[in-house]
């Protein structure tokens, strides 16, 4: 085994672990220890030295196995770890708390289009226990490296205990979905600066898209509610009951987000239901254009109609200025009915 890295991070030189395991550290008193392989690292926390924290992305069954005998997880957690869940929960089995998270991660693009890919989502599953805490990352959003350097820059929090690790975690996915959330703010203003900025209103194609994937992003995030409720009011055998404060502050932060997804979300429809508004005001001006139009040209049509009656008889047929007289009212007659088009704004 070889420790190494910025965060510490420790790899198999050979099969004995599974290639899923990205990171691992054990932690007494909130300061990683060295020069231990997993095996011994578990026992001794299982003894009351410390606890493990394990990283794994996306494990397979034969990966998960080992560990659920190790440390006594559920078949039904294990199950989830494996496959994926696909709304955020919170199971306790034993004095073992898992917790599903759904992660969101912003997709940065140019321009918004109308098959632009705003939000990618992904999971972290968290196994917590007495001495234990695994997590389990599907898809790319919120990388946790960063977060255990970040934690291990602070052995007092640390010390405090794994559940320390679930705080920091939830704190870590919320505060993306802030970030999400600020950087939609941003498209739903450039859409409605050219939704009301053009003359025809838009393209109501860019606001279905940015509001289909505010969908997406609001299935992702509003689940994690009912866990962080519990967390912030209900009582477990792993997590002190003084933690419960940093979880309400999680909780409050996850409700301005699932504050501002409704919000944005009434918005688009304000800006929506504007866009095809003006779409249906240019029309009508097409239309009455087009009507004005038509009813110019059929001064002269008519006119022509009637003088184009070649019978001998006809008053006016030999008028010698017949034909100039003709052409003159039909340009009255068509420039009489353009001015009355014009004065009531249909050109």
């Amino acid at each position: 085994m070889n420790s190494g890295g910025a965060a510490g991070t420790v790899r198999a030189e050979s099969g004995a672990l599974p290639d899923s395991l990205v990171a691992w550290g054990w932690y007494v008193d909130g300061v990683r220890m060295e020069g231990a392989d997993l095996a011994a690292a578990t026992e001794r926390a299982r003894a009351g030295e410390g606890f493990v924290w394990m990283g794994l992305k996306e494990p397979t069954d034969a990966d998960m196995s080992g560990f659920a005998r190790s440390f006594d997880l559920h078949p039904l957690a294990i199950e989830d770890a494996v496959q994926g869940h696909p709304r955020s929960k919170l199971d306790v089995f034993d004095d073992t708390v898992f917790t599903v998270m759904s992660t969101v991660d912003y997709v940065e693009h140019a321009t918004l289009t109308d098959t632009s890919e705003i939000v990618t989502t992904g999971q972290i599953m968290l196994f917590l226990g007495p001495h234990f805490v695994l997590t389990v990352r599907r898809g790319e959003a919120s990388p946790l490296r960063t977060l255990r350097a970040r934690l291990e820059a602070e052995p007092e929090r640390l010390a405090q205990g794994p559940h320390i690790v679930l705080h920091a975690v939830l704190d870590l996915v919320v505060d993306d979905y802030l970030r999400v959330v600020d950087a939609f703010e941003n498209d739903i203003d450039e859409i409605e600066a050219d939704v009301f900025g053009s003359q025809d209103g838009g393209e109501v194609g860019r606001v279905y898209q940015i509001k289909r994937e505010l969908i997406e992003f609001r299935r992702a995030v509003v689940p994690l509610g009912q866990p962080l409720s519990r967390l912030a009011t209900g009582s477990f055998t792993t997590i002190p009951d003084s933690a419960r404060a940093y979880f309400r502050e999680v909780a409050d932060h996850h409700l301005g987000a699932r504050e501002a997804i409704v919000s944005f979300d009434d918005m688009l429809t304000n800006i929506m239901q504007a866009s095809l508004a003006r779409v249906s005001l240019k029309d009508n001006q097409d239309m009455r254009k087009i009507s004005a139009a038509v009813a110019i040209l059929a001064v002269p049509t008519t006119l022509g109609a009637v003088w184009g009656m070649n019978f001998q008889y006809m008053p006016e047929l030999h008028a010698h200025y017949g034909y100039a007289a003709a052409l003159i009212v039909m340009l009255a007659a068509m420039g009489a009915t353009f001015l009355f088009f014009r004065r009531r704004n249909w050109l």
